[in-house]
């Protein structure tokens, strides 16, 4: 073996730490991004009455049949993934001014993301979810 190698492939990684509820989750992030993802949650829960909370990928997440949104943390910033490229692609003006990856929007836990804005994306979402199910059928 290579004693000269340095970085990532030397890198030990931290044990990825494990959450069995959207609480657990939260009680292990800063004061800042805790109060800006209970805030998401209790927008999403109004969005997505009757979803059931989860957590799916190690995030929190909320169910209705199928995964329809979730949201966690980073070191720099907060997101809310819509785990859809469609959906989001369909509000690119309404999100221009966030940080926008092929399934999250990024935001900071001081400039979170407005209500009116999450309440759109999550009934979007659920509504491409129904329509996805109907499709199986």
């Amino acid at each position: 073996m290579d004693e000269g190698l340095k970085g990532p492939l030397n890198a030990k990684k931290e044990p990825a730490m494990t959450v069995n509820t959207i609480d657990d989750y939260l009680a292990n992030l800063v004061p800042e991004q805790q109060s800006a993802l209970d805030k998401l949650r209790k927008q999403i829960r109004s969005a997505a009455p009757g979803a059931e909370e989860c957590i799916s990928y190690g995030l929190p997440a909320f169910r209705k049949g199928r995964v329809v949104c979730g949201f966690g943390a980073a070191k720099k910033h907060c997101a809310l993934y819509m785990f859809s490229d469609s959906t989001l692609n369909a509000f690119s003006n309404d999100l221009s001014g966030y940080n926008v990856s092929k399934g999250a929007v990024r935001f900071q836990p001081d400039n979170p993301l407005p209500e009116s804005l999450v309440q759109r994306l999550v009934g979007a979402r659920l509504a491409e979810c129904a329509a996805l199910d109907a499709a199986r059928k």
